[in-house]
């Protein structure tokens, strides 16, 4: 006589987390094999080529660290690349003080709109699914000294002195194309913040204010650290997104980060060395500047995260 085997608790509850486990991966399998195909693949790519001399198209011998020693030895490289990498930290700067001020701002009035709430989100987020280029494009249109609008209402209004070629004088191009950046993403954390505050328990802030804080009181000290895990998803995002700008400073100062270079960007010097340099070793340079600039990224991601999590784990 066969003896039936008795499936205890233990092991029925084991072999729903192997179940789960499976179905997990077959869901999240599509996304790895796309991450691989053309993210992770690339990068590999790009890194091997930075440690070869190329001529054209055609390999040459091993040339070790030696692309990453023309970056820094070597002109235009090693004027072009200091000035671009300020240029993109003033960028993150700048989108980072837009952003989590009059983004955290708008959020924050949003959240306590009981009308047309949804009509003001879509209207601040309608930039943000706008192509980059295309708001570049625009943008520079309406800066134009000839016949743009702004230049226009500016003299209409008896303020002739503020006129001026916007994208033509070094010392204001880069602030236009930090504004420009700041304004098309601002959307993105007015959702992120308005999701974050609508997750915040109202009871708290009642038994502050039953406590006698003040509404400036309430939002410092008991909203402003509940919003620290998505400041850092925040900063991590404008970061990234900063460090990777290319499509508005090109729209606006074109490949050469105009004018006399005060426009330019990592980005932009990557795309000028690997197809307008004509140097030989155009892709053994590019991929050097590429894998630098994708280290420096990571790196500066994994620590923004770690810090913001460890500032969120101070509250608790």
């Amino acid at each position: 006589m066969k003896t039936m085997s008795v499936i205890t608790p233990r092991r029925r509850r084991n072999i729903g987390i192997a179940l789960t486990k499976k179905t997990g991966l077959v869901f999240v399998l599509p996304a790895l094999v796309l991450f691989a195909v053309f993210i992770f693949y690339p990068l590999m790519t790009a890194l091997s080529y930075s440690f070869y001399n190329w001529t054209g198209i055609v390999r040459g011998e091993f040339a070790s660290f030696g692309n990453y020693v023309t970056l820094f030895t070597q002109l235009p490289y090693k004027t072009q690349i200091p000035n671009a990498f300020v240029h993109n930290v003033m960028l993150f700067a700048g989108a980072m003080l837009f952003q989590n001020t009059i983004g955290l701002g708008l959020a924050t009035l949003l959240h306590r709109l009981k009308r047309f709430k949804r009509f003001f989100q879509t209207m601040f987020t309608l930039p943000y699914l706008v192509s980059p280029l295309v708001v570049g494009y625009l943008w520079s249109l309406m800066l134009s000294p000839l016949f743009g609008p702004v230049n226009f209402v500016l003299k209409s209004v008896g303020l002739d002195a503020l006129a001026q070629p916007w994208l033509g004088n070094p010392s204001t191009a880069i602030w236009v194309v930090v504004f420009v950046t700041a304004w098309q993403w601002v959307g993105f954390p007015v959702l992120l913040y308005g999701a974050a505050l609508g997750g915040i328990p109202e009871e708290i802030n009642e038994a502050a204010s039953l406590d006698g804080a003040s509404p400036w009181q309430r939002f410092r000290d008991v909203t402003f650290p509940m919003l620290i895990p998505a400041i850092g998803t925040v900063s991590v995002l404008t970061f990234i997104g900063a460090m990777e700008a290319f499509p508005i400073p090109y729209a606006l100062g074109g490949s050469m980060g105009s004018p006399a270079g005060a426009t330019d960007v990592l980005s932009l010097l990557f795309y000028r060395t690997a197809f307008e340099s004509g140097s030989s070793n155009a892709i053994g340079t590019s991929s050097a500047i590429a894998t630098l600039l994708f280290l420096f990224i990571f790196g500066v991601s994994i620590f923004i995260t770690w810090f913001m999590r460890r500032a969120e784990r101070r509250l608790y």
